[in-house]
């Protein structure tokens, strides 16, 4: 067994104690949920006041919720599709919230220029999500790209730990923006396939529907 193994086995272990503790509790997901959200809400407040590695710590909190509350719909039987819609929704409220806070801290400290970049970042984030989200309306599923919220909130912890949050926004702005333009080539692909699929299978019901039928 190698050593990312076996922490990978720890990790799961705590994490299937925790799932099953609360479980037991009988808290709706949905609660887990909105709890994610204060706490994200709180480490964006940290972020503005420039604590940035406190935030990060209330992040990582935050991040537990995010990873349990799928698991303890699943294990207490209340998924529905309310709870994955209101987990998406908090999740995109919990993403800007922290990125409202570096606006606030370099807008603090004149740093016109990371605010803009910021606001990139946040824009690009948020594309991300909708780009899956509408292409989905339209083909069965999009998971391309690499920068997806995962790991947007690892470079997030890691750039506030340490103290290189200006090199992470960049990664983030670009890579984001880059997964968002991904998703719509794989969009446009998926589409055209479909649409040939459809206009070549379109003569073949003509052809069916013109043969006489025996009486």
């Amino acid at each position: 067994m190698t050593f990312t193994r076996a922490i990978g086995d720890v990790f799961g272990a705590v994490i299937h104690k925790i799932v099953g503790a609360l479980a037991l509790s009988r808290i709706h997901p949905n609660v887990l949920t909105f709890i994610g959200l204060v706490i994200n809400i709180w480490a964006a407040f940290m972020f503005a006041a420039g604590r940035f590695r406190f935030a990060a710590a209330v992040v990582l909190g935050a991040g537990l919720f995010d990873m349990v509350d799928g698991r303890v719909a699943r294990e207490t039987n209340r998924v529905t599709r309310f709870g994955g819609f209101f987990d998406s929704v908090l999740d995109r409220y919990s993403d800007l919230a922290l990125f409202m806070g570096l606006l606030v801290y370099y807008a603090s400290i004149n740093r016109f220029f990371y605010i803009v970049l910021t606001a990139i970042v946040m824009t690009g984030s948020v594309m991300v999500s909708y780009t899956r989200a509408r292409s989905e309306n339209t083909i069965p599923k999009c998971k391309v790209g690499f920068l997806e919220r995962p790991e947007r909130i690892v470079l997030i912890i890691i750039g506030a730990f340490f103290d290189r949050m200006a090199p992470v926004l960049w990664v983030i702005a670009i890579l984001s923006n880059l997964t968002v333009i991904h998703r719509m080539i794989y969009t446009w692909q998926e589409t055209r396939r479909l649409e040939d699929a459809q206009l070549r299978a379109a003569p073949r019901r003509s052809t069916a529907s013109e043969l006489p039928t025996s009486r």
